[in-house]
């Protein structure tokens, strides 16, 4: 019974501890994968010149001269 009401043990608490444990767990696996993603981009950018180029032309919208862009969103 007492761990049922005691306020430090209860078990209300613990549930609501779990949720947001999992819940931030999901958060450092996002963030994790969001890191690895911008690390394998950096370390492509840094070792090929045209994942460079790829990279530039499309985040400033360029294009060579014989081709054509479509931006989509």
């Amino acid at each position: 019974m007492i761990l049922f009401f005691n306020d430090e043990t209860s078990l209300a608490l613990n549930m609501k501890y779990e949720k947001e444990i999992n819940r931030l767990s999901l958060e450092i696996k996002e963030c994790r994968d969001s890191a690895a993603y911008y690390r394998r981009q950096r370390e492509a950018i840094l070792h090929d010149s045209q994942d460079l180029e790829h990279l530039a032309r499309e985040r400033f919208h360029m294009q060579r001269p014989n081709e054509d862009v479509y931006i989509l969103k």
